[in-house]
């Protein structure tokens, strides 16, 4: 399965409130709810379609409220974005 093709059958199950089409245009949404809440199956086929730069670039972008703090952490030390202890914070929601 191509990239896309993973990303828009993984909207269809973690994207719920929209079609996987509409979804897929976002696929770093997509990645992040998976990144969050996929089980492991899913998460497997996620990073081999998709590849740890991709997995990386999305935790950068990622907005507040996307990811819980578990797999926030988990992810930063995952892919080598952060040692024991030194996990940046989760992102936050700016007013003004």
């Amino acid at each position: 399965m191509s990239r896309h093709e993973v990303v828009q059958r993984l909207a269809s199950k973690y994207i719920w409130w929209k079609t996987p089409e509409e979804a897929a245009v976002t696929p770093a949404r997509v990645i992040a709810q998976v990144m969050n809440i996929g089980d492991y199956d899913d998460v497997q086929t996620m990073v081999k379609a998709v590849g740890d730069d991709d997995l990386r670039e999305v935790l950068r972008g990622a907005e507040a409220g996307q990811l819980d703090a578990r797999s926030w952490t988990y992810w930063h030390y995952r892919l080598g974005m952060a040692t024991p202890g030194a996990v940046p914070p989760l992102p936050g929601r700016r007013v003004g």
